[in-house]
Formats: structure tokens, sequence, C-alpha cells
């Protein structure tokens, strides 16, 4: 480039625009070379100092749009993961899938009683005899951090259920305490959640076995990553159960009470198919 181009993050933050960082990113989404040649062109094209990472995003997804929607739709998780909003409750119930896909046993919005008052805790799993609360943190808002105060809660809510069932008589141990959350967290989080032993998933933390990670490996893909619906028909997939793309095909009937033909219908059910095989490598 001839001059320094700057990209302007969403939490306000500026920082130099960096070729090799945007192109692992395309790569990762499962974009060819010859793709990533032309993002990569259509961002420099632009006569800016100062580029929104939002702008950048809407370049990437358009241009691997137009030429394969799968790997438009996997450059756009992060984003699909944050439509599962305004509320938190949408994503309890997508990390529950994700947890029952590696084959605990879960149950979503579990009252509990602690030591000192009582819980509502977000995820209640099971596993080879192992118990483990999960404290689920949302955002669906880019630039935000989930900090040390979030992890510092939850290592609280786990010690008080913790000290209940160490002085309740066939009471269910339980033996961990995690926070997932879809954003990224600060280097505080992270340390103590270390110092205390205590797990922490972030979108793209730890570097092996975050969100971001999980979603791909579960094959797990929340709803919101189809572009054959739009957010009227999610809402009211929404609203009937329907939070995952593999479980589209099973309630078609709730699409043709939307008016939808069955050539659309088909077209939903292809994309839906396709994002749950995880089948990304697709060359462009």
């Amino acid at each position: 480039m001839s001059q320094k181009r700057w990209v302007k993050k969403a939490s306000g933050k500026h920082e130099l625009f960096s070729e090799n960082k945007l192109r692992s990113s395309l790569a990762r989404s499962g974009a060819s070379r010859e793709a990533i040649d032309r993002v990569i062109e259509r961002v420099k094209s632009e006569d800016r100092e100062v580029y929104p990472t939002s702008r950048i995003f809407d370049h990437a997804y358009t241009l691997l749009k137009r030429d394969k929607k799968i790997v438009a739709m996997h450059y756009s998780l992060r984003r699909a993961v944050m439509e599962l909003g305004p509320s938190g409750f949408l994503f309890e119930k997508f990390v529950g899938e994700i947890l029952k896909a590696q084959g605990y046993e879960v149950k979503v919005g579990v009252i509990m009683q602690g030591a000192c008052v009582e819980h509502e805790v977000d995820i209640f799993a099971k596993k080879n005899h192992r118990h483990i609360i999960v404290e689920c943190k949302f955002h669906n808002e880019d630039g935000i951090r989930s900090d040390v105060k979030v992890a510092l809660y939850v290592r609280a809510r786990f010690e008080d259920l913790k000290k209940k069932c160490d002085t309740t008589v066939n009471h269910e141990d339980i033996h961990e305490g995690w926070l997932v959350t879809n954003t990224k967290l600060t280097s505080q989080a992270i340390a103590y959640g270390n110092c205390v032993g205590m797990k922490i998933i972030g979108w793209n933390y730890p570097q092996g076995g975050n969100l971001q990670d999980l979603i791909v490996a579960s094959g797990v893909h929340p709803l919101t990553c189809l572009t054959t619906l739009n957010k009227k028909r999610k809402a009211v997939l929404f609203e009937n159960g329907i939070i995952l793309c593999r479980d589209v095909e099973k309630r078609t009937d709730i699409l043709r009470s939307l008016g939808m033909g069955e050539r659309e219908i088909a077209s939903v059910v292809t994309e839906s198919r396709l994002v749950h095989s995880g089948n990304f490598e697709i060359d462009l």
C-alpha cells in the first residue's frame, strides 16, 4: 500500500490494517486463494485511511456469498451467534446443544439451592459421573469483553453450591463451574480463571477448544447461520423451539405456514444440510 491504513474496531480502538490477518481469517472460513485475493483487492481499492471492521466484514461476506454461500456462512459464524439475542436464553440453549453433542446430559435453567442463597443456573450438565454448572454470558454487540467481574461471579456461585453439596447427605456433588461466553475475554478474566482452576471458554479462548472450535467440531450451528431465511422467519422458528440449522427440515410445516413455497423450502433445507455437514472446504 502506498499509505498506512487503519482499522477501527467495534470497541473504537484503532490498529494498523493487516492484510495477513485478513487473509488468515478468510482462509479459516474455507475460502480459496483466488477468493481471498478478490476480497483483499476490494478492500484495498477503497480510498480510505480508516476502515470500520464492520465494513471489511460486509465486503468479505458479500464477495464470498456471491461465489459459495457455505463459505460466507462460516466466515460470518461469530455474527450469527450474536444474532441469538437480544436476551441470553437462546444462547444458553445453544451452548446446551453443543454440550449434548459432546456426550453430556444437559438441563437448561435449573434452580439450585446453595449454602447461602438460591441460584438459577444456566446449564447443569453431567458426564462420566461429573457434574458441572455452566454460566453463559451473552452479548449481542461487538467490542464487548467479558471481564474479571464475570469470572468472580461465576466462581462465587460455584463455591456456594459446592458448599451446600458438601454438607448435604445424598445430594449430587458439583465438581466444576464453567464460564462460557460468545465474546472475547479480558486478560484479567483469563488470569483469574487459570489461577483458581476454572474452565473459561470464550469466542477465541483457549487456543484449542474455544467456542468457535466447539461449534465447528460438533456440527451444531445456530439457525442464524442460514442466509435463505430472513429475521422474521427465523424468529418464528425460535418461538417454536428450533434454534439449530440441522432441525429446520424436521419442521418444514412452519415454513409452509409462513407462506413459503416448496422451492424456497428446498433451498432452506439444502443450505441447512450443508451447514450441518461442516462441508466448508469448497474451492471457490
